[in-house]
């Protein structure tokens, strides 16, 4: 896990907006004390993290460098760090709700969108129910159909013989992570089986649905991804507008971790400047 207060990484404004009955929290990174980074940058970029990690989890090495010329927003979505769980299932619609309903209550009519896993998903949600909102997409380690993901990945009682699942080390910092920013630390078990729940109900989107997606997209897998690499490749087939990328000796929980693959992909796909 990153270490969130590395030099650089701090963001310049923090925040809750009450959103569809949830107290959500966000983050703005290259905001206020960057005059720089003014409205002629164009839209900014919207960061989703992966199921029950943070912001920082998924972040931490990609935010200094892409707040470094361009606007970050940064969330967390439903249950997830800081945003406390609500009585509602996790659903796409209303993950995607929320975050819509964020840029209105941040006055931003239109943005990019990188998300990563779950983020990935919400991203992509986002793009279907209200692509005016939707600049350019970035979806990292998404799948569009439940059989995207390899067998291991959905039947916990086959073996993880290639090493795709998360390890006991990765657990383990979701849960200390969880413990030390969530609203309810003990509601980590409650929340993981949520988790669980809404990913075994993954039904995904059809053919037709995809081919509509009219953003710009960059799929980003791992060649050791929970995503299969045909699957990638058909979800680029599908799509319009789209470019795919996969990253070498990478599992899904690494994937994010590899600034010295991604951020030079990033740049040159989220441009800082642009209408």
């Amino acid at each position: 896990m990153s270490d969130a207060t590395q030099p650089g990484s701090r963001p310049s404004a923090t925040g809750y907006a009450e959103v569809n009955g949830l107290r959500m929290y966000y983050e703005v990174h290259g905001g206020p004390d960057r005059p720089d980074l003014g409205e002629d940058t164009g839209r900014p970029l919207v960061l989703l993290h992966g199921g029950v990690l943070t912001i920082e989890m998924s972040f931490g090495q990609l935010l200094p460098p892409l707040a470094a010329h361009r606007r970050i927003i940064a969330t967390e979505l439903q249950g997830h760090g800081r945003t406390a769980d609500i009585d509602r299932p996790l659903a796409l619609p209303d993950l995607a709700g929320d975050v819509i309903g964020l840029l209105d209550r941040l006055g931003v009519e239109r943005a990019d969108f990188f998300g990563f896993s779950l983020g990935g998903l919400t991203a992509l949600q986002t793009a279907i129910d209200a692509p005016d909102r939707v600049g350019r997409l970035v979806l990292a380690a998404t799948h569009f159909r439940p059989d995207g993901y390899h067998p291991e990945i959905r039947d916990p009682e086959l073996p993880d013989t290639e090493g795709r699942l998360p390890t006991e080390g990765d657990f383990r910092r979701m849960q200390e992570t969880y413990a030390d920013v969530a609203p309810d630390p003990g509601h980590f078990d409650a929340f993981l089986a949520k988790v669980n729940t809404m990913v075994g109900s993954f039904q995904g989107w059809s053919e037709d649905t995809l081919r509509a997606v009219a953003a710009p997209t960059l799929i980003v897998v791992g060649d050791n991804d929970f995503v299969r690499l045909e699957h990638a490749a058909e979800l680029h087939r599908l799509i319009p507008v789209a470019q795919l990328a996969v990253l070498p000796g990478t599992t899904h929980m690494e994937l994010v971790q590899r600034p010295g693959f991604l951020l030079p992909m990033l740049e040159e796909f989220l441009p800082a400047v642009h209408g």
